[in-house]
């Protein structure tokens, strides 16, 4: 039984910027949004024919125990008020597209101070595949699981030419195990989250890391022992960002803790309601 899960917030976002602006309900509301978010939804459903479908969402999307660990966490996407920049002919739309998906029977499913992010990633790893996850964020390729059947909907170039991402195509794509996507993200960084990576290394010197290691951990320990594999540039800049990566694998460790939280308490009538 395949279950989808929908990466809510990049669909809407994906659909608003993907659809013209014109597109207004007969009073004037701006519709672009829900009419991309359930146009890309239904062509995914016929295509893919999934048993089970959830609608993700954001609990909290700059959530307050990440932000403690890492203050610039996404402070690149907050306005002069110090919330989230979001487009004005946007939040007017969103509880409307949720009042739909729930008329239509789709569970909502949000979890308080977590990110749909986090709500996935434990879905993914406590319910059987297969499970396909919806999204145009490539952060999730680390959920990517070949034995138990996780894939990921990639609709970056738009749902007409969406990829399905396995560890084949993560492997093709950047030149790395498949399984190494978060090793190769971690020092890659992402600016688009407020993340620097390890300074100076950039995409190309993090696949070469990547393919030699399996974890920053490992990366880390290499470069205080002055390992051969690593040239002494590469040593030097890993160790000047030596603060990034302890909160990275500090952070990789909660997110462990988290889902094992999650499964324990919150989750409980979640899975219930998605059965």
């Amino acid at each position: 039984m395949t279950l989808m899960l929908l990466d809510s917030a990049s669909l809407w976002y994906r659909a608003y910027f993907g659809m013209p602006d014109t597109l207004v309900s007969p009073n004037g509301v701006p519709i672009n949004a829900i009419k991309g978010y359930l146009d890309m939804t239904s062509r995914l459903l016929v295509k893919y024919k999934p048993d089970r479908l959830v609608a993700c969402l954001e609990g909290d999307w700059r959530p307050s125990w990440r932000v403690e660990l890492f203050p610039d966490y996404k402070l690149n996407r907050l306005d002069d008020e110090g919330t989230e920049d979001e487009p004005d002919t946007l939040s007017p739309q969103i509880p409307i597209l949720l009042d739909v998906l729930d008329a239509l029977g789709i569970p909502l499913v949000g979890v308080d101070d977590y990110e749909a992010d986090d709500l996935i990633a434990t879905l993914s790893v406590s319910q059987k595949g297969p499970i396909r996850i919806v999204t145009g964020d490539r952060d999730l390729f680390q959920l990517v699981d070949d034995k138990r059947d996780v894939k990921i909907i990639y609709l970056a170039k738009g749902v007409s030419n969406h990829d399905l991402v396995d560890l084949k195509w993560i492997a093709d794509k950047y030149e790395i195990p498949g399984d190494r996507y978060a090793l190769f993200a971690m020092i890659r960084g992402d600016s688009s989250d407020g993340l620097p990576g390890i300074r100076g290394i950039g995409e190309k010197g993090a696949a070469n890391i990547a393919r030699t290691f399996s974890s920053l951990e490992e990366v880390v320990l290499a470069a205080q022992e002055n390992d051969k594999r690593l040239s002494p540039n590469l040593q030097k800049k890993i160790l000047e960002s030596l603060d990034y990566a302890r909160i990275e694998i500090l952070l990789r460790n909660l997110n462990h803790l988290m889902i094992l939280s999650l499964l324990k308490m919150s989750l409980v009538s979640v899975l219930v309601l998605i059965e």
